[in-house]
């Protein structure tokens, strides 16, 4: 029924004069027992890796990690470079990158898996640069675990593990 505050109301609320809350908008949270997973294809292009970072990003604040957390910064960062190097080093024409990150609360990590179309070209584990140097760290400063492994049936995964706490407010 509609009243002449023009607001939905139902039999049940009218009569002790409260109203319902509006629905809270559908959010893809975590489980119960505390794991979330996100999985999507974007495309092979600068662009498409800057998608990939801010769609992760995202993601994470449904699951309860700020844009400003540890947690989310790091697996962003990490996310970012893998993307980066799919875009530069495994693009294939007609073919997208996929990006999956798992959030697993009871072993408190993020897996991340960007996987790309090119074989051939594989990561190495590099040694640190020198401390004076700005670049060449890469996903060895944020990841606890990393390596890469083929894919079926073309390209490869490259993948990383993110140590991280409960979200805010638990999970």
């Amino acid at each position: 029924m509609v009243g002449m505050t023009g607001k939905r109301t139902t039999a049940a609320n009218s009569a002790d004069g409260q109203e319902e809350p509006p629905p809270l908008p559908r959010r893809f949270g975590l489980t119960a027992n505390g794991y979330g997973s996100l999985s999507r294809q974007f495309p092979s292009t600068p662009r498409g890796a800057r998608l990939a970072r801010r769609t992760v990003v995202r993601q994470l604040g449904y699951w309860g990690f700020g844009p400003m957390t540890d947690a989310s910064c790091s697996v962003a960062l990490v996310v970012a470079e893998l993307a980066a190097n799919a875009v530069c080093h495994g693009r294939l024409r007609g073919r997208n990158f996929h990006v999956r990150v798992d959030y697993e609360g009871p072993a408190s990590r993020f897996r991340i898996e960007v996987s790309d179309a090119v074989l051939g070209r594989t990561p190495e584990h590099a040694t640190l640069p020198p401390e004076d140097q700005e670049s060449g760290r890469g996903v060895e400063c944020l990841a606890t675990k990393w390596g890469w492994e083929p894919r079926n049936p073309i390209g490869k995964i490259v993948w990383a593990e993110v140590a991280a706490g409960p979200p805010a407010g638990g999970a």
